[in-house]
């Protein structure tokens, strides 16, 4: 077993075992815990009272964080040749159509997000093998297959996030980062937990939100009190 760094040590001693903390007093450990010489991901980790094998408790969906996300998103719009100018000044990184299914066929990936309009979905369908598994394939639930290109690609760039919860039962994305101010991040993670609460499947049975833990990149999780979670 390898040794804890002054620095784990030092995080280890701020964190009291067993403490369950407000979201407030988590988004201001955060800060404390991280030692990271990068700008780290503040992460969030929820688990859920589902069963994701049934389709009406495979819970996906989508919010806007109140703070952005932090992160420069590339964006890639698949679109017909009216839209790419309105797509452009909306901000997307590229634009076009049979260049970049193209470029995907070839197996280039270099993007965050990719938006499309429902009519092109036929001629990305195929892509899926390839997009799929990059959590990349466009989709009408997280607002990436849409008639209104240049509305996603503002919403995906003032820090909109899809997520899904895994086969587990836990629902895991990064809420901002760690340069953010504990009210940035406190008013993120609120903002995504709000969104899961609203989710709630009418066939979910006993208790929603099980555990809720803030992260950063390489530190340790801070359990929240969900009791203090403001729906």
């Amino acid at each position: 077993m390898s040794k804890l760094t002054k620095n784990q040590k030092l995080a280890a001693t701020k964190i009291e075992p067993g403490k369950a903390y407000t979201l407030a007093e988590a988004a201001t450990l955060l800060k404390e815990i991280t030692f990271t010489k990068f700008d780290a991901s503040a992460d969030i980790d929820v688990r859920l009272g589902v069963d994701p094998r049934k389709a009406d408790q495979n819970i996906r969906g989508v919010v806007s964080l109140p703070n952005g996300t932090g992160k420069t998103v590339r964006v890639l719009v698949l679109c017909t040749p009216d839209k790419e100018a309105e797509a452009k000044e909306a901000g997307a990184d590229y634009v076009g159509l049979e260049e970049y299914i193209d470029k995907i066929k070839s197996g280039w990936t270099d993007v965050d997000v990719i938006i499309t309009q429902p009519q092109n979905m036929g001629k990305i369908g195929p892509l899926g093998r390839i997009l799929g598994p990059r959590g990349l394939m466009p989709n009408p639930k997280s607002g990436t297959v849409t008639p209104d290109v240049a509305k996603a690609v503002k919403e995906v760039k003032q820090g909109k996030i899809d997520f899904k919860v895994d086969k587990k039962g836990i629902v895991h994305t990064s809420i901002g980062k760690v340069s953010f101010t504990p009210d940035q991040i406190r008013e993120n993670a609120q903002a995504f937990i709000n969104t899961l609460i609203k989710l709630k499947p009418a066939t979910a049975k006993g208790t929603y939100i099980k555990s809720i833990y803030l992260s950063s990149t390489m530190s340790k999780g801070i359990k929240i009190d969900t009791k203090s979670i403001d729906a």
